[in-house]
């Protein structure tokens, strides 16, 4: 039976932290952003941790 490959486009958008979480990024990032506040573009920003519910799922996309 062959190898499992890593589903390439869950490998583009989370990185594993040193700890062994999964780091994310904000949606609604890409345009628009006349229509967003200061505080709300500054927020959309800063990484974010991949939540409990999504996490065992999105580390076996990821598993090399």
């Amino acid at each position: 039976m062959p190898k499992m490959k890593s589903h390439r486009g869950a490998s583009k958008r989370f990185k594993r932290t040193a700890s062994g979480k999964l780091k994310r990024s904000h949606a609604y990032t890409s345009h628009l952003f006349a229509n967003k506040s200061t505080k709300a573009k500054r927020k959309l920003r800063k990484g974010a941790i991949v939540s409990a519910g999504d996490f065992k799922r999105i580390r076996n996309m990821i598993a090399k």
